[in-house]
């Protein structure tokens, strides 16, 4: 073999071990989720009052936790009220998947009455540098209480929320499930939604990596559709561009901003 058929086979060998480590690298760049996970989605009159609320930042799939600091914001709606709940947020340290501990928050909340009660979360922007942005995902989830089913698809006024358009609770697995995507009060035409199953025992395997994180498109009116085949948690992220940047370092970086809705469906019996 010639120099430059020698030079020529060493740069092909560099190219290919590039390409395997770059397909590894996007491999690990899992979805990033903000949840609020209740202790009970349904309370009815032989339920306890009281319920707990699992506030955390996560690859809700795969397992893999990420550091939240306190919120700006957490709080309830109920009928039209809304309620300040920061101060009731304690912070913990969670053990994920990989045997890593990272912060995350607990808070408590006793219904006191019937309707639904939407508890909403505005995380402080989440540095991400591998992607170069800031990510705020802003998060729901509704718990019916006593039966009265009012108040569901209300909006709780977030900067972007996904509204539901199928009643978000008492879902039986393989039902469809939809919402309409919100910016600043405004339906989102074709927003991009991204779908995850909190796979919270790690059991369910995945046979390609692109199973982990379903990708759905909104239509022109904003409206997504989605059926979910398990029982389980499913959360829902419609993700946009903020129109504004932060700086990091003294640099300015964009902005994620994610209407999140997490949903819970069980097996028919």
């Amino acid at each position: 073999m010639d120099k430059t058929g020698f030079k020529k086979m060493i740069w092909m060998s560099l190219l290919s071990l590039l390409f395997v480590l770059s397909s590894n690298l996007w491999s690990t760049a899992y979805a990033h989720f903000q949840m609020i996970i209740p202790s009970d989605d349904m309370v009815s009159q032989d339920d306890s009052r009281e319920i707990s609320l699992d506030v955390r930042f996560t690859h809700p799939f795969e397992g893999h936790g990420m550091n939240m600091e306190k919120p700006v914001q957490f709080g309830v709606r109920k009928g039209k009220k809304k309620i300040d709940l920061l101060d009731t947020l304690k912070e913990i340290k969670i053990k994920d998947r990989t045997g890593k501990n990272f912060t995350a928050f607990t808070g408590k909340y006793k219904i006191t009455g019937p309707g639904d009660h939407i508890f909403y979360v505005e995380p402080r922007p989440y540095w991400e540098p591998e992607e170069e942005t800031f990510i705020i995902h802003y998060t729901k989830v509704i718990v019916d209480s006593l039966g009265l089913e009012e108040g569901w698809d209300e909006e709780v006024g977030l900067k972007t929320e996904i509204i539901p358009l199928t009643r978000p609770y008492g879902l039986w697995a393989g039902n469809v499930f939809q919402g309409i995507v919100k910016l600043n009060g405004k339906p989102v035409p074709f927003a991009e939604v991204e779908v995850e199953y909190y796979n919270e025992d790690g059991r369910v395997k995945v046979p390609a990596d692109p199973m982990i994180t379903q990708v759905i498109k909104a239509d022109a009116n904003g409206v997504f559709t989605y059926a979910m085949p398990k029982a389980g948690w499913w959360g829902f992220a419609a993700l946009n561009t903020d129109d504004k940047k932060m700086i990091h370092e003294g640099k300015e970086y964009p902005v994620e901003i994610g209407a999140l809705l997490w949903v819970k469906t069980y097996n028919m019996k």
